[in-house]
């Protein structure tokens, strides 16, 4: 009975993981194809950022609705609903002759793509809870972490053996694997007595609620916060190899696999730690490592006449690591908060990610990626709101049990 359980644990870690996978994925493949698909649709450097924003920005709005529609219909069902839709997105990409289709496939492909990251953790917590959804949550986000790593790296092979539309091919390829293997492994998590009305008025009080609530404001910040010092160099990556590091559409690697290791690393960490280490020092942890990091980061490239590889990419190793490290219990704490509105709870700390991370790729990106040093302090006062956040939190908790009746 325990042996079958482990290999449900481990079928779920991995299914629930390439659901979190295809979204980031779409982002990163098409990083090393945006000279050739410059060239090809007459769009420069600024307009193929685009590419990026408005994918973000339509997973963003799309995102505050997968969750509760998980929660009224159920999770299996609206992620195959997802899954499809980006099939047929990819599709419209990878057929686009012009800009303005393109930007068109990539919002609806943003639209569909948040349902396996969103979704997915509350199929965790709905299937274990305590120090068992850390260690899977914690699996889950070392599993995730490969495809940032690996998109860009594929994207680059691929470009060598055909054009910029097999990347949206490949996509279309992965996603209906996906499709597939829910179907047959992803059981329904929430069942029909525990779903919750759609009703407008219900749902625009549920997002009230949670969004004003300010315990959940500073931990959703400080998750997105403490991601966005990472997501200002996966935006910037285009920038940051081929013109600062003067390295090739093939060299993507220099960039994701130091981040996505640290990530993986730190994860395994998370997991190990969970019923061994206390969550808070955990993140105390996690955010000593991102303080050696930021500090590291600045001082390399404000004195370094030339960035080189690996001192360049170092300090994101440490980074991502100390993310990792903090990112599970962040997430299960706002889970615990909302046990009847797991989905529409997850779905707003989506959305503040990605309301983040839109910023950052459609505004930040293009103002910081000019230099080594502009992009080190951005990431730096990222860090620093990050921590400023997990320290208020930390602060109000012990508020509340002074506060509380003994």
């Amino acid at each position: 009975m325990e042996a079958s359980k482990q290999v449900s644990l481990r079928r779920i870690a991995l299914l629930v993981a390439g659901l979190s996978m295809f979204g980031p994925f779409a982002i990163d493949a098409v990083f090393p194809a945006f000279p050739q698909m410059g060239g090809d649709l007459g769009a420069d450097k600024l307009a193929m950022q685009q590419v990026i924003s408005v994918y973000l920005l339509a997973y963003a709005l799309m995102s505050l609705v997968h969750g509760a529609l998980s929660d009224a219909l159920g999770r299996k069902r609206v992620i195959i609903g997802g899954l499809v839709v980006f099939i047929a997105a990819s599709i419209g990409c990878a057929l686009s002759r012009d800009m303005g289709t393109l930007l068109l496939f990539r919002f609806l492909q943003g639209l569909s793509a948040g349902v396996g990251y969103i979704i997915g953790r509350a199929v965790i917590r709905d299937l274990y809870d305590g120090d068992e959804a850390q260690r899977l949550m914690s699996q889950v986000s070392m599993i995730f972490s490969i495809a940032p790593a690996i998109a860009p790296i594929i994207g680059g092979w691929l470009l060598g053996w055909t054009h910029w539309q097999g990347i949206f091919w490949f996509l279309v390829a992965f996603s209906a694997l996906l499709l597939l293997v829910t179907c047959i492994w992803l059981p329904e998590t929430h069942p029909p007595h525990a779903r919750l009305s759609l009703h407008p008025k219900r749902l625009l009080q549920d997002y009230i609620s949670i969004g004003v609530n300010p315990r959940f404001l500073r931990l959703a910040l400080a998750g997105s916060l403490g991601f966005g010092g990472l997501f200002l160099y996966i935006a910037s990556a285009p920038a940051f190899i081929l013109d600062l590091l003067h390295m090739n559409e093939r060299q993507f690697a220099w960039l994701f696999i130091p981040t996505i290791g640290g990530m993986a690393l730190g994860a395994y960490a998370s997991g190990r730690a969970a019923g061994r280490v206390d969550g808070a020092r955990a993140v105390r942890i996690g955010y000593g490592f991102m303080a050696v990091a930021a500090v590291y980061n600045v001082a390399y490239n404000a004195f370094a006449a030339q960035m080189t590889v690996p001192w360049a990419v170092l300090p994101l190793t440490l980074t991502s690591f100390g993310v990792a490290l903090i990112f599970p219990i962040l997430t299960l704490a706002i889970l615990d908060m909302y046990p009847r509105q797991r989905g529409t709870a997850s779905s707003m700390q989506a959305f503040s990610t990605l309301v983040t991370n839109a910023i950052i790729a459609g505004v930040l990106s293009p103002l910081l990626s000019r230099s080594g040093l502009t992009l080190a302090i951005g990431a730096a006062l990222f860090a620093v709101g990050s921590g400023v956040m997990w320290k208020w939190e930390r602060i109000s908790q012990r508020a509340r049990r002074e506060q509380a009746p003994s």
